[in-house]
C-alpha cells in the first residue's frame, strides 16, 4: 500500500513511518521541519520513503503527492505541550484549520480523480478535554460538553472534518485519537519558549522530559504542576505506531473513530516517583512540591480502549516501567549534550 503521511518528521511519525515501513508499505512524507529543524531519521534512505520538505498548506504539492496514493495520514500540525495552549492559542486553532482543510482539499480530488481510498485523521486524546464519564469511549466525545482549549477545539474539529467530507464526497475515513505519547526522538522545538519550574528553566512542556530533566539537573524537591492528582494514561510510541498501522490497514476500522491508549492510569505524582527512583536509585527520597497548574491542566482523562481491542485485535501492552527502562537514559543523554 502507498499511504502519505503529513508530517512526518514529527514525534509519533518517527515511530509510524518505521512500522509502515517494515511492514511493507511504501511512504511518501511531507514535513516543513517547523518544528524541530531539520532532522535525521534511520529510514530516510530506505528505497520505499520519498521525502518532500514543503508545506502541507499548498494544494498543489499536495496533489502531487498524494496522486497514485492509496491512503494518506493527516498528522501535520503545529502541538506542543499545554503551554502551547495558552501561548498560542490562535495560531493552533487557525494554522492548524488551514492544515486540515489542505489535507482534506487533497483528499477528495484524489478520491474522485485519482487513486485514494481513504484519509485516515491523527486527533488526539484532548477531544476528551471536557469529559465527565470516565473511562471515556470513543462515542462520549459527541456527548460530553466541547473542548474548552483552542487545540483541543481544533482536534475535534478535525473530526467534523472527516463527517463532512464522507456525507457530501463520500470519503471514507478513520479517526485516530493517541493517549499520551511517550518515546525517544522528542526533542527542544524551535518554537519552544523557556518556562521556569523552581529553579530550572525548562525549554519543553511535555511531562516526561520535564520532569527527568529536572531530577537529572538535580532539582529537590521536585516541582510538579499542581496537586500531581492529574490522571494520564502513558502510551509508548511503538505501540501507538502499530495500532495507527492497523487502523489503516484493517477494513473494520473504515469510518471508524478509535482511542489508542494502554489500559492503565497513572497519576503525575506516580510518574514522577518512578522517574526519580530511576535516576537516584534510593539514594535519595522522593520529595516534591507542587507548582501552580496552568489553565487548561487537565485533571483526568481516561479512555475506553475495547473498540480497537475488539474491531482491530489491538492492544497497547509496553508498560510504563518498561517505557521509562528506554526513554530516561535516552533523555538523561540528550540533556548531556544539549538537545533537551
Amino acid at each position: 500500500m502507498k499511504i502519505l503521511v503529513t508530517g512526518s518528521a514529527g514525534f509519533i511519525c518517527g515511530y509510524l513511518v518505521e512500522e509502515l515501513l517494515n511492514n511493507g508499505h511504501e511512504v511518501v512524507g511531507i514535513d516543513n521541519y517547523s518544528k524541530y529543524g531539520k532532522v535525521e531519521k534511520s529510514y530516510d534512505n530506505h528505497p520505499r520513503y520519498h521525502f518532500t520538505e514543503g508545506d502541507v498548506k499548498d494544494l498543489a504539492l499536495m496533489k502531487n503527492l498524494i496522486a497514485g496514493c492509496d491512503q494518506v495520514l493527516g498528522a501535520a500540525a503545529m502541538i506542543g505541550g499545554i503551554s502551547y495552549f495558552h501561548e498560542l492559542a490562535y495560531d493552533l486553532l487557525a494554522e492548524n484549520e488551514r492544515i486540515t482543510a489542505a489535507t482534506f482539499d487533497a483528499a477528495t480530488w484524489a478520491f474522485k480523480h485519482s487513486s485514494l481510498k481513504k484519509i485516515n485523521i491523527l486527533s488526539s486524546s484532548m477531544v476528551f478535554e471536557s469529559a465527565t464519564t470516565f473511562p471515556s469511549r470513543e462515542e462520549d466525545v459527541r456527548k460530553c460538553p466541547p473542548p474548552l482549549s483552542t487545540y483541543g477545539f481544533q482536534k475535534l474539529a478535525c473530526e467534523y472534518f472527516a463527517q463532512g467530507a464522507f456525507e457530501q464526497y463520500k470519503l471514507p475515513y478513520t479517526i485516530i485519537r493517541p493517549f499520551n505519547c511517550v518515546g525517544i526522538g522528542e526533542k527542544r522545538a524551535l518554537c519552544d519558549s523557556e518556562i521556569v519550574s523552581g529553579n530550572i528553566k525548562l525549554a519543553m512542556s511535555h511531562v516526561v522530559p520535564d520532569l527527568v530533566q529536572k531530577v537529572v539537573k538535580g532539582q529537590d524537591p521536585l516541582h510538579i504542576l499542581g496537586s500531581g492528582d492529574q490522571i494520564r494514561h502513558y502510551t509508548y510510541g511503538g505501540d501507538l505506531a502499530r495500532g495507527i498501522r492497523l487502523c489503516i490497514e484493517k477494513p473494520e476500522a473504515i469510518n471508524e473513530d478509535f482511542n489508542l491508549s494502554t489500559p492503565v492510569s497513572t497519576s503525575v505524582l506516580e510518574l514522577a516517583e518512578l522517574i526519580w527512583n530511576k535516576i537516584h536509585k534510593g539514594a535519595k527520597p522522593f520529595r516534591y512540591t507542587s507548582d501552580t497548574p496552568f489553565k487548561y491542566d487537565v485533571q483526568k482523562r481516561v479512555p475506553s480502549v475495547e473498540k480497537a481491542e475488539h474491531l482491530l485485535g489491538y492492544k497497547a501492552e509496553t508498560t510504563l516501567d518498561q517505557i521509562l527502562d528506554e526513554v530516561v537514559p535516552w533523555i538523561v543523554e540528550q540533556v548531556r549534550v544539549g538537545g533537551i
